[in-house]
């Protein structure tokens, strides 16, 4: 039994450089028409479009950070890079599925020219997806509150990434000669994807895949991210083009301006490869230890109505936020806390990165409140609590450790002036609950209410906002005396005593 080696088949008729360009356009142009119709694709496009509209202001807080908005596209174009891979495996083995090979004898174009054809097909997939990427990052660039500055390597990722996927499924094409060789690959990739994600999310490994998630949620400025993401997308742009030109050599494509761009590819491989897995300098871990330990030595500040408050530079427009929820709160309080002036400094753990979340301590310098660098959905009464403990404990490390009736007070100085404060209520509360005992969350440690206090606020917050202020004002020295108990609050408020447990944890 003897072996039979098919051999590319050289065209009849010879044709002059121009006219087999012209041809390849041609035949690319077909096959991109081909390519973004078939069905796989179009249900990735849709999938992906869908996925995102439906996303699109619906994130956690709101306002978005752009610096994190770039990475965000970075996911769902995953799925069209396996469409895309799938349909040009699929037509890049057509004429051998159809037994149509030898036909081709006589066309103008050598295999390794259609194989360009191909190939450029693909480049029309990953410029649409880049299209839809830049649509995605604009509508967020554009919403009112956001902040920061969006990276174009980051948003290079998703049309690279599509870029790499189809040019595989062309190689595989040329490689192995079998329809069931994609799926396969398709499969293979989804295992090597879950490894890698289930690994150290520190290790330099990670930098492999196409996609490099983050395991913190925190939003840092962008000249402390460290991800190096031009280096990541070189080396993308490197290995897709390592794919391409393998593919166009293995279909007899021997030129010499071919065998230069495989091997630009390779070294372009090689140099993005190497780089991204260098690690944070010594620089970049000097300024995340900086803006941790000593933000004001890289914030700026500003005074409104007497208060201060320090941002780093790219927050600054969130400025006039803040001082709208300082307001707020102190108009309720009574007292020397009416008027009290208020440092607000924002405060952010970056010393891992977006490797890892840490927390932020209470500070315990007088009238400084802490603010996170997210803003918006829960972020806002979480502040709200934050500037209503400082106002009645004095400090942060005070308010954190306050465990009696003043609670009430603090919780109606954070809630009294929401449009719906049991919503507030549920939201600023670790279990989402309105009843019994909680924690209550802010920007650093968080402050427990007993389920005695949770009962006088309940009551606080269905009564009128003006007869429940002026109450409190006019007993604003009781009700912040340490040691006052809920019903003793309760009591002085005019509502009924509470009948939960008011004994607070250690």
């Amino acid at each position: 039994m003897t072996a039979v080696v098919e051999k590319p088949v050289r065209p009849a008729v010879p044709t002059e450089a121009g006219g087999a360009r012209a041809a390849v356009f041609a035949l690319a142009l077909f096959e991109t028409r081909r390519l973004l119709t078939r069905p796989p694709v179009v249900i990735a496009f849709l999938v992906y479009l869908g996925w995102t509209v439906w996303r699109g202001g619906k994130d956690w807080d709101g306002y978005p950070a752009l610096q994190d908005v770039d990475r965000a596209t970075q996911g769902a174009p995953m799925l069209v890079g396996l469409a895309v891979l799938l349909s040009v495996n699929h037509a890049a083995l057509r004429s051998r599925r159809h037994g149509t090979e030898q036909h081709f004898a006589v066309l103008a174009l050598p295999p390794w020219r259609r194989t360009v054809a191909h190939a450029l097909s693909v480049v029309a997939a990953a410029l649409l997806t880049a299209v839809c990427v830049a649509a995605q990052f604009g509508r967020e660039a554009l919403r009112p509150g956001a902040i920061g500055r969006g990276s174009v390597a980051e948003l290079l990722v998703g049309p690279l990434i599509v870029l790499l996927s189809g040019l595989v499924g062309l190689l595989m094409a040329q490689l192995v000669r079998s329809a069931i060789a994609a799926p396969l690959t398709v499969v293979f990739f989804l295992l090597l994807f879950l490894f890698f994600t289930g690994g150290p999310s520190d290790g330099a490994t990670r930098w492999l895949m196409p996609v490099v998630g983050e395991a913190s949620s925190t939003t840092l400025p962008s000249d402390l991210l460290g991800r190096p993401a031009a280096w990541h997308a070189l080396y993308l742009a490197g290995l897709a083009l390592c794919a391409g030109m393998v593919a166009v050599l293995v279909a007899g494509g021997r030129k010499p301006v071919v065998m230069a761009g495989a091997a630009g590819a390779v070294a372009m491989t090689l140099v993005g490869g190497v780089a991204q897995a260098g690690g944070d300098s010594t620089g970049l871990a000097r300024a995340r230890e900086r803006a941790t330990v000593h933000p004001e030595q890289v914030q700026s500040c500003a005074r409104r109505d007497g208060s201060t408050y320090c941002a780093f530079p790219e927050w600054g427009p969130r400025v006039a936020d803040w001082a709208g929820v300082v307001d707020r709160v102190r108009s309720l309080a009574g007292g020397g806390a009416h008027g009290q002036d208020v440092v607000v400094r924002q405060r952010v753990e970056a010393r891992y990165g977006l490797s890892g979340d840490g927390a932020l301590r209470p500070l315990e310098r007088p009238h400084e409140v802490t603010v996170g660098t997210r803003w918006g959905g829960n972020r806002v009464p979480e502040f709200s609590a934050a500037v209503a403990g400082v106002l009645v404990a004095g400090n942060e490390k005070a308010s954190t450790s306050m465990c009696d009736g003043r609670m009430v007070t603090v919780m109606w100085l954070a809630l009294g002036r929401e449009s719906d404060p049991v919503a507030a209520l549920r939201r600023v509360r670790l279990d989402d609950s309105v009843t019994g005992s909680a924690l209550v969350l802010q920007p650093t440690d968080g402050m427990y209410m007993t389920a005695a206090q949770t009962e006088v606020l309940r009551e606080l917050l269905d009564r009128p906002r003006g007869e429940v202020t002026a109450r409190v004002k006019s007993h604003w020295a009781e009700l912040t005396e340490p040691k006052v108990t809920a019903a003793r609050a309760a009591r002085l408020l005019g509502v009924k005593a509470p009948e939960g447990d008011d004994k607070c944890l250690d």
